[in-house]
């Protein structure tokens, strides 16, 4: 069965897609987008040390992306700066400083594009079996950390005051992401992760009466964008990694659009019962 490749991308990229929705619930629910950004921009980091020092590609993005997430909290308690001030500092400072790197290492040939943008289409399946478990891991530590992790994200005063400790729910949201940051890189790129991250999330939102219920919806319709960008992909020969976005980003403008008739259809409803109201 994955003896096909496109088979393979397909196993592949619904597997990040079912780990990346509950995710990216969060960071739409903390308004934390720009977190993403840097996560991911600190990825490209990691790949250059990695080429470095000759270490798996995957564990050295985990580790600068997880460094990043530590560093992000110390700077919040100790630094005057605001929060964005900071996440721009530390994502173009680990951007820069991956490209430098790269540029200083001339002996080795770097496929840059592929690390922005993703090759879904030559994932294998060690690549796979590291998305599945990865991901099982992350969905795991998620749900048991969900109830504190939720309570932080509402109210951190009245979590802190229920002995949930918000701190530590939010260090380890954080390793989550860093972690989903580093299985999914070979899937979209760095420039990407945070789209999957965010416009699944954005558009279950429209759908959803409950914080579960979005998880679920967001990692349903990332699943789906990964096979509608895919099959695109295919159709049109457009780059794979894009293609899966902006079928997201589709799904998400007939959100609007179904949102948009479901709001009229609703105001219509109100105004006759409102006219009907005044005839008696």
């Amino acid at each position: 069965m994955l003896d096909d490749f496109f088979t393979r991308a397909l196993v592949a990229g619904i597997g990040v897609a079912l780990v990346a929705g509950p995710l990216g619930c969060f960071i739409v629910w903390r308004r934390l987008a720009y977190f993403g950004d840097t996560l991911s921009h600190a990825a490209l980091l990691g790949v250059a040390l990695a080429l470095l020092f000759e270490v798996n590609i995957t564990l050295a993005v985990f580790a600068v992306s997880a460094c990043v997430s530590v560093a992000l909290l110390l700077l919040q308690k100790r630094a005057t700066l605001s929060s964005d001030a900071l996440l721009g500092l530390l994502s173009h400072s680990a951007l820069a400083l991956g490209l430098v790197v790269l540029a200083f290492m001339t002996w080795v040939r770097v496929d840059l594009m592929g690390f922005l943008f993703g090759d879904i289409l030559s994932v294998s399946r060690t690549d796979i079996a590291i998305i599945y478990l990865g991901g099982l891991l992350v969905i795991s530590v998620l749900a048991m950390i969900w109830h504190p992790l939720f309570a932080a994200t509402v109210n951190p005063e009245l979590a802190q005051a229920e002995n949930m400790n918000p701190d530590r729910a939010n260090l380890v949201f954080m390793l989550l992401m860093a972690t989903i940051i580093a299985i999914s890189m070979k899937i979209v790129g760095v420039l990407l992760i945070t789209a999957m991250l965010i416009i699944p999330a954005a558009t279950a939102r429209r759908f959803a009466t409950g914080p579960e219920q979005m998880a679920v919806l967001a990692a349903l319709i990332g699943a789906v964008s990964v096979v509608l960008g895919l099959f695109g992909s295919l159709k049109f020969d457009t780059p794979s990694g894009p293609s899966i976005v902006v079928a997201a980003l589709l799904l998400f403008v007939l959100s609007l659009l179904s949102a948009g008739r479901h709001l009229k259809r609703r105001r219509q409803d109100n105004q006759t019962a409102i006219d009907k109201g005044s005839l008696k």
